[in-house]
């Protein structure tokens, strides 16, 4: 799978982000994680899931703008769609999913996290949501999930102010569960899963769905009619500005 591989121990599926420029979201990224998600969710012998990285700074960094900043409108609508299916699919397993996050998840990279049962933090690591500082709003999905996944009292710190959260501030507003440090980092993470993961398969996955359901019928009912505020935002004039200075940010003395 192009961005994405699918590791098997035992019962447990660790969905390893392995892509370059940091796991930066593209299309391919997102075919592979609905593909990853299609195969996990079907697999009767697995029993919980691992989101994790291969990277040992960053497990995402959101969307790959040095890609991405090429689309029409009507290709970044596709794109965003596609998106959105990719954490549908996410967001609606069945199944315990544990995000290990060993570096920085950011922007679409929080997304991710944000799909999981339970999140861990490396120490050091950031996360957060800083969409509205680029220019652009939550896409609805991603308002909604973030909305059933944080206290109310954390809205306007994570989604209003974009801001991102290391160790105990990531803890306090919602958006991480708890801390862990470098050194057996995953092991710990999968300890958590394997918690989840040893209850019965579909007591756990029937519950599961019941907690989701009403937010995901929201996510899927509303996205298509919503993008278009997304996408004014992604192709005004002082966006894309700032876009190109990230892009040249990020290109600068590379080839």
């Amino acid at each position: 799978m192009s961005g994405m591989r699918l590791e098997r121990q035992g019962r447990i599926a660790v969905l390893r982000l392995d892509k370059a420029r940091g796991n930066a979201i593209d299309e391919h990224f997102v075919e592979s994680l609905g593909a990853a998600c299609a195969e996990v969710g079907s697999d009767d012998a697995i029993g919980g899931v691992l989101l994790a990285t291969a990277h040992p700074k960053v497990f995402c960094p959101g969307l790959d703008l040095v890609a991405l900043r090429e689309y029409d409108r009507p290709a970044m609508e596709r794109f965003m769609l596609r998106f959105a299916e990719a954490v549908w699919g996410l967001y609606g397993l069945r199944k315990p999913v544990v995000a290990a996050l060993a570096g920085h998840a950011v922007a679409g990279g929080c997304v991710l996290a944000l799909t999981a049962d339970h999140r861990v933090l490396r120490r050091g690591a950031q996360i957060g949501l800083n969409e509205v500082r680029i220019g652009v709003p939550l896409p609805w999905s991603v308002a909604l999930l973030l909305r059933a996944s944080v206290p109310a009292a954390s809205l306007t710190q994570v989604a209003l102010l974009g801001r991102n959260f290391a160790d105990g501030e990531a803890v306090a507003v919602g958006l991480v569960h708890e801390l862990a440090d470098a050194e057996g980092f995953e092991d710990r993470c999968l300890e958590r899963l394997a918690e989840l993961a040893d209850k019965d398969v579909a007591a756990v996955g029937t519950t599961k769905a019941y907690l989701r359901a009403q937010t995901l019928e929201a996510m899927t009912a509303r996205e298509k009619e919503r993008i278009g505020e997304f996408l004014d935002g992604w192709f005004s004039p002082p966006t894309r500005e700032r876009i190109a200075e990230i892009v040249r940010s990020l290109t600068k003395g590379s080839g």
